[in-house]
């Protein structure tokens, strides 16, 4: 799993349709940092949800399941979780001009949980400690689910997302410095971040899509810290960030669309 956020969405997803217990959800958060602190994002929203503000507080995870099922309820057909991925220049998704929004893009991630259309709950995690991550609960309005690309034509992209991602690990002189270490190892490290926390049981394809932006990502991670600080001329400088922009993109939304393809699946069987 490549963030909190992912975590978050995919295994609220798999509890509330039933396929998932809750302390399956606590403990795959609780990989992140034992110690989760919550708090509203402003005072309406504490008296709403009885959540603490300003303060955080160690409220505990299972205060965060309290706000998904308010959030979505179990009778509630058309409830679902977004997981959002935002970036300067990409915040198609969010709610509009909203405080969540914000917060979001600043963290680079995000969940959305509740009707579509309707009112539910935004939430951001952020890490406060190497053992203590925060999560920020907000109140939004959904707005209607992207559905922009499909889940086979995202795995069908991403083979040649891999060749591109290699080709830029590749070209990148490497550099010794202190910073700089064995492209390979930290291939390695990354993966075996990324394997540390769990998904819930599904299906082949989403694995494998979830799996191949895990490795692109670590590959293009290797290639930062081969690359050397200047390029040889601007316009090559100019060239690969393009690329390697572009090939960002596509491992956030193959993970965007590999979690809400696993939710729908979860939430909607």
């Amino acid at each position: 799993m490549s963030s909190a956020s992912a975590t978050l969405a995919i295994w609220s997803g798999a509890w509330l349709g039933g396929a998932a217990a809750p302390d399956d959800v606590l403990d795959a958060l609780g990989r992140w940092a034992p110690l989760t602190l919550v708090v509203a994002a402003d005072p309406a929203v504490a008296e709403d949800l009885d959540l603490p503000w300003p303060t955080p507080q160690d409220v505990g995870s299972a205060t965060l399941l309290s706000v998904l099922r308010t959030a979505a309820p179990a009778d509630e057909a058309s409830a679902t979780v977004e997981l959002v991925l935002p970036v300067a220049g990409d915040v198609a998704g969010l709610p509009v001009g909203s405080t969540f929004a914000a917060a979001a893009l600043a963290a680079g991630e995000g969940v959305m949980v509740g009707v579509p259309g309707a009112a539910g709950v935004g939430l951001v995690p952020t890490v406060e400690g190497p053992d203590v991550l925060r999560w920020t609960v907000f109140r939004i309005v959904l707005p209607h689910p992207r559905r922009d690309t499909a889940l086979g034509e995202v795995e069908y992209s991403m083979r040649e997302v891999v060749r591109d991602a290699a080709d830029v690990l590749g070209s990148a002189p490497a550099v010794v410095t202190r910073r700089a270490g064995d492209p390979r190892v930290i291939i390695e490290q990354r993966l075996a971040a990324a394997q540390s926390h769990p998904y819930p049981r599904l299906s082949e394809r989403i694995t494998r899509v979830l799996d191949t932006a895990d490795r692109v990502d670590a590959i293009l991670d290797a290639a930062d810290v081969a690359a050397p600080s200047e390029a040889p001329t601007s316009t090559g400088a100019e060239a690969r960030e393009t690329t390697v922009r572009s090939l960002r993109t596509a491992v956030r939304t193959a993970r965007r669309v590999a979690v809400t393809d696993a939710v729908d699946r979860f939430l909607h069987p």
